[in-house]
């Protein structure tokens, strides 16, 4: 806190304001400007700009007020790691999700709705740019999940790997879209 005597040449912080000191009462200053008005101001305010040995430039003061006017840093939503690492879209390719009734259909025609629904959903997500999909294949034999990793192969923007353990088992694959390939 800047301590003022009358007389002392001032100038406001937050405004073009400048004149002389002629009362200094506690923590209030009344100045009178240079266009003869008497204002009152708190010495936190103010900026003594000719006093002998000391002088404030008016970069200093300009840096001041600059520094005063920075903007408020906006608070960015903080996400956990759990729910950062969160998948964004969820497949799930067990045959009774996909149709009403497998009856009738062959292990071969199951294996390819099942490898066609997974291609059609990684393309929807490239086109929609979804970075992260798990699709969700079971364990069985393990048929599904190597037709699944040949799919995936096919693509250079993909990269896949086993999904959540806690969440899905062993039964589910995780596969990570690169937008900017």
């Amino acid at each position: 806190m800047a301590v003022f005597q009358i007389g002392d040449k001032v100038e406001t912080i937050d405004d073009i304001i400048s004149g002389r000191v002629i009362k200094v009462s506690g923590g209030t200053v009344t100045m009178e400007t240079d266009d003869g008005f008497l204002l009152d101001f708190e010495s936190n305010e103010l900026v003594r700009i000719d006093r002998g040995d000391i002088r404030v430039s008016n970069y200093e003061i300009s840096q001041i007020k600059a520094e005063k006017e920075l903007p408020k840093k906006r608070r960015t939503q903080v996400l956990k790691p759990k729910e950062r690492n969160a998948p964004k879209m969820e497949v799930d390719l067990h045959i009774h999700q996909l149709t009403k009734s497998s009856k009738g259909m062959s292990n071969h025609e199951m294996l390819n709705l099942q490898v066609d629904t997974a291609r059609r959903q990684l393309e929807f997500a490239m086109r929609k740019r979804i970075q992260k999909v798990v699709f969700i294949h079971g364990v069985g034999e393990g048929i599904l999940k190597e037709e699944l990793y040949y799919l995936f192969r096919r693509y250079d923007n993909v990269k896949y790997y086993d999904a959540d353990y806690q969440k899905y088992g062993l039964g589910a694959t995780e596969i990570y879209i690169y937008q900017n390939a």
